[in-house]
C-alpha cells in the first residue's frame, strides 16, 4: 500500500489528524490495535476547551457536540465545607464543554468511515521501519495477512504504551517525568449530577471531584493510593467517602446505581522532541497530564491541529518550516499544560507533608479564590491556552 501520511493509533489525536487532512485534501491510512467496539465504549475523558470545540465544529464534526454537549461557565472549589465559583465567561469570556470522549471518537469514527479512507482496526504486530528516510515504511497484520504501508510521513498517535515513540532511539529522546504519590479511584453512576458544574473538592482525607457525562450519569472521582484495589471498595463505602469529602452547606450529594469503577494513577511526563526523521508524534505517545486540569484530550486535539497544518504545508506546498518547527512549537504549550495540570493537582490533593506545607496549600486556595488576577490565571489555563 502506498499512502501520505500513516496515522498509528485511532484515538482523539490520530483521527482529528486523518480528518484534517482529508479536509486539506492529503491521503492517510489510520492503524488502531483495538477493535472499534473497545474504542468507541472506552469511558476517559469529558471536558473540552472552548478551542477544542471550536476546532472540532470548524471541521464539520462537531455537531452532536453542540447538541449534546453541557456547556460549563464556570467550576466550583470547595475546601473548610465552603464552596467557591470560578466564572469562566466572566474572566475570560471562554467555556468549557462537557462531552466524553468515547462520544467524540464516535464522531470521529463515523467521519473518517464517511470519507471511504482506510481504516483497519485491530491491526497488530506494527513496526516502523527507514523513518529517516523519506519514504518510511510501516509494517503490520491485518485480517490474518500481512502488509507494508509505504508512506511520507508516519504519525505516531498510539498514546503512551504505542510502538510509535519505542521507535525512537532512546539516545534521541529525553524524559521528563514525575510519579505522583496518589491515583484517583474513579466511578460512573446512572445518577443526575448533582452540580451544575463540575466540583473539586480539598479535603482533610483527600480530594474528590464531581463530574459528569451527561444530564443522567455523574462521573466521581476520590484521591486514594496509586495501587488500590477499586474492588475493595463496596458502593456503599465510596458513596460514604464522597458525602464526606463533597460535603458543603445545603449541597445533598445524589446516589444512584455505579455502572463502572476503576483506579487510575497519576503521572506527569513529556518525550523531547516530539519529531525524529519523518516521525511526529502526537497526544499521549509524547505527554501525559494527571487529569486534575482536564488536559489530556484537549492537548491531543492541538497537536493534531498543529500536526496538520505543518503535513499540509509539508505535503501540500512542499514547505517544511512548519513541519521543521513542530516540535519546538507543541512544547511550547505542552510545557505550560504540565506546568497548570501539576499545580492542579498539588494544591488540591492531601499529600504527606509538613503541617507548614498544609497550611501554605490552604493559603493558596484563600488567595484563589479571593484574588481576581489569581482566579483569571486558573481561568485562562482551564478554558484553554491559544494554540500558538
Amino acid at each position: 500500500m502506498r499512502t501520505q501520511v500513516a496515522i498509528i493509533g485511532a484515538g482523539p489525536a490520530g483521527l482529528t489528524l486523518a480528518h484534517l487532512l482529508h479536509l486539506h485534501g492529503i491521503d492517510s491510512v489510520v492503524l488502531e490495535s483495538r477493535s472499534r467496539e473497545y474504542i468507541e465504549q472506552r469511558i476517559r475523558a469529558g471536558v473540552l476547551e472552548q478551542n477544542s470545540v471550536d476546532a472540532l465544529v470548524a471541521a464539520g464534526v462537531g455537531e452532536r457536540i453542540q447538541s449534546a454537549g453541557l456547556i460549563h461557565h464556570g467550576t466550583l472549589l470547595r475546601f473548610g465545607g465552603e464552596t467557591h465559583r470560578i466564572d469562566f465567561q466572566k474572566l475570560t469570556g471562554k467555556s468549557v464543554t462537557i462531552y466524553s470522549q468515547h462520544e467524540l471518537v464516535r464522531d470521529l469514527v463515523a467521519a473518517r468511515l464517511a470519507t471511504q479512507r482506510p481504516l483497519f482496526f485491530e491491526a497488530s504486530e506494527v513496526a516502523l521501519a527507514e523513518l529517516g528516510s523519506n519514504t518510511p515504511r510501516v509494517r503490520f497484520r491485518h485480517a490474518g495477512r500481512e502488509h507494508e504501508l509505504v508512506c511520507d510521513v508516519v504519525a505516531g498517535c498510539d498514546g503512551f504504551h504505542g510502538v510509535s515513540r519505542a521507535a525512537i532511539p532512546a539516545e534521541r529522546l529525553r524524559i521528563f517525568e514525575r510519579e505522583y504519590p496518589f491515583g484517583w479511584l474513579g466511578i460512573l453512576a446512572d445518577v443526575a449530577p448533582s452540580s451544575d458544574e463540575l466540583v473539586y473538592a480539598h479535603h482533610p482525607r483527600g480530594f474528590a471531584l464531581l463530574s459528569m457525562r451527561s444530564p443522567t450519569v455523574s462521573r466521581l472521582y476520590l484521591q486514594c493510593t496509586p495501587d488500590e484495589d477499586a474492588d475493595a471498595w463496596t458502593d456503599e463505602q465510596i458513596w460514604s467517602e464522597l458525602d464526606v469529602r463533597l460535603a458543603a452547606r445545603g449541597f445533598a450529594l445524589a446516589r444512584g446505581p455505579i455502572t463502572q469503577k476503576g483506579v487510575t494513577p497519576m503521572r506527569s511526563f513529556v518525550a523531547e522532541p516530539m519529531r525524529h526523521g519523518r516521525l511526529f508524534l502526537a497526544g499521549d505517545a509524547a505527554h501525559i497530564v494527571p487529569p486534575t486540569g482536564a488536559k489530556g484530550l484537549n492537548l491531543a486535539l492541538a497537536d493534531a491541529q498543529l500536526l496538520a497544518t505543518a503535513l499540509e504545508a509539508l505535503l501540500g506546498r512542499g514547505d517544511a518550516r512548519l513541519a521543521d518547527g513542530y516540535s519546538q512549537t507543541c512544547l511550547r504549550r505542552v510545557w505550560k499544560v504540565e506546568r497548570f495540570s501539576a499545580w492542579m493537582t498539588l494544591l488540591l490533593h492531601t499529600q504527606p507533608t509538613t503541617a507548614f506545607d498544609h497550611r501554605i496549600q490552604l493559603a493558596e486556595l484563600e488567595y484563589l479564590v479571593g484574588s481576581t488576577a489569581a482566579a483569571t490565571a486558573l481561568a485562562e489555563n482551564y478554558v484553554g491556552l491559544p494554540l500558538y
